[in-house]
């Protein structure tokens, strides 16, 4: 039996030993390190104006007593709000949501990405088979080969390659995890919105019922010859007025309640029932310290891992420009029934060395280096543009708050104030020492504060929201039922 060795560039007869450590020469190449990408403190230095690196101490926004206190971000901060069915719905929303679902398989591509990557350092096997039989085209050949190759990555370039697809994973792991944080904190927001507009619309009808009461009072007054047509006019043009507001209202609050159907995955029917009224604000929120915030942030972080991606693929353009050298192996066997062959000694074993190296390619190479660098400066352009974002969105946030917080106070006063004068214009005009449209005046500026008020309401839960939202707490209470990702680790 005939056995054949052959390494590519070898001199015949070389000693197999020389071979040998050729071999083993070549994989201590292969294992080489590749380069890392900065991250976390020293990217932040790098890349992120002077301004903001390093962040503040504190929060420059003015909070109030109850709005924010000193203290590490919590997770849990849906069920704070103890608003019931809100928990419920955001899960639902999770299950359901189109566009979370879309990002969701966005990652399993990412996840496939990654592991296609890396089968490239693995050794690649291949079988071939042959066989004839009668016809006159057959020459009744049979055999079988089985061919391996390996690439040695001396220079990374295919390990540079993994690791920009690994880090891309990770960038829309993150993303993932940034969309639920951001669903969770829309049907949040959907919700109290929801909420408001059914207020609102509760508001209108109310202020109907009210102007019932003050066209049948000016009819009372008319019969007894206290009041006359033109009171009665002005109480009819008023409830028309307050019928036509109270529709308007009717049909908002269809339309927030249709959004938020469709924002959990459900027909816009307008059935969602909303509680009728907010439950108490929940207290201070931990804050946090400006300098945790890039590492906690989901969507900072993944900017961060696109960083590290465009920097690794710098390193794969750079290593593409070198030569590649790669083993082959192969054993095959050959025989036939039809005619004698010349040499019937078999199996047949090859063993050789590859190598292949780019001589002109007229500047593509030098060109793809040049992208990827390009790529790589937008990266860390972008993690500057996302992370003074998040800086930003913390600060508008607790800002917002603490200013709706101090005018629900002053509505409150404002509220009490109107309802006392409103009490005062209609025991006037009832005796009639005052007319029609003083009542109606304060009616109206009544309705305006109780309006104002809820509105103010509806945005201290929406505020509070985007502050959890922007210093990235976690919406998950450790309690509540996990909802699995949907894609699988890299392995």
């Amino acid at each position: 039996m005939r056995k054949t060795l052959r390494l590519a560039n070898a001199a015949p007869g070389r000693a197999p030993a020389s071979r040998m450590a050729a071999a083993v020469l070549c994989a201590a190449l292969a294992g080489c390190s590749i380069g890392k990408a900065p991250a976390g403190s020293d990217l932040v230095h790098q890349v992120m104006p002077a301004s903001l690196a390093p962040p503040p101490a504190l929060w420059a926004a003015r909070t109030g007593e109850t709005t924010a206190v000193p203290g590490e971000v919590s997770g849990g901060w849906l069920r704070s709000f103890q608003s019931p069915g809100l928990e419920e719905l955001v899960w639902e929303a999770l299950r359901y949501n189109v566009d979370y679902q879309i990002a969701a398989a966005r990652l399993e591509q990412a996840a496939g990405y990654a592991r296609l990557a890396g089968a490239a350092l693995m050794p690649q096997v291949n079988v071939a088979g042959r066989g004839s039989q009668g016809g006159g085209d057959a020459d009744g050949l049979v055999g079988v080969r089985v061919a391996a190759s390996w690439e040695l990555d001396i220079w990374g370039r295919v390990r540079y390659g993994r690791a920009a697809a690994e880090a891309d994973y990770a960038s829309a792991e993150y993303d993932l995890r940034y969309a639920r944080e951001s669903l969770a904190a829309l049907v949040g927001k959907s919700w109290f919105l929801a909420i408001e507009a059914r207020q609102q619309r509760d508001l209108a009808r109310e202020m109907i019922r009210a102007s019932e009461h003050l066209l049948a009072l000016a009819n009372d007054r008319a019969r007894v010859g206290l009041g006359d047509d033109l009171e009665i006019a002005q109480a009819e043009a008023s409830l028309a007025s307050a019928r036509d507001t109270a529709q308007k209202l009717d049909t908002a609050a269809q339309q927030a309640v249709r959004a938020l159907e469709l924002l959990v995955g459900r027909y816009p029917k307008a059935e969602l029932e909303v509680p009728a009224q907010f439950v108490a604000m929940p207290g201070p929120v931990p804050i946090g310290l400006p300098s945790e915030l890039l590492e906690r942030r989901p969507d900072v972080a993944a900017a961060e891992r696109r960083v590290a991606a465009a920097f690794d693929r710098v390193g794969e353009a750079k290593a593409a420009r070198l030569p590649r050298l790669s083993l082959t192996a192969n054993v095959s066997t050959v025989s036939s029934e039809l005619f004698v062959l010349q040499n019937t000694d078999n199996p047949v074993y090859a063993v050789a060395g590859n190598l292949l190296a780019p001589i002109f390619d007229g500047g593509g190479l030098q060109t793809q280096v040049e992208i990827r660098t390009a790529q790589q400066k937008e990266s860390l352009a972008r993690y500057a543009q996302v992370g003074a974002r998040a800086f930003g969105e913390v600060e508008t946030a607790l800002s917002e708050e603490f200013s709706a917080e101090a005018r629900a106070a002053f509505l409150a006063r404002a509220i009490g104030e109107n309802e006392r004068a409103l009490a005062i214009a209609e025991t006037r005009y009832r005796i009639g020492s005052a007319d029609l449209r003083a009542v109606e005046q304060q009616k109206l500026a009544l309705a305006a504060a109780r309006s104002q008020q809820l509105r103010i309401e509806a945005e201290r839960r929406v505020q509070r929201v985007n502050v959890h939202l922007a210093l990235g707490g976690n919406f998950e209470h450790p309690e509540a039922a996990a909802v699995a990702y949907p894609a699988a680790a890299v392995r």
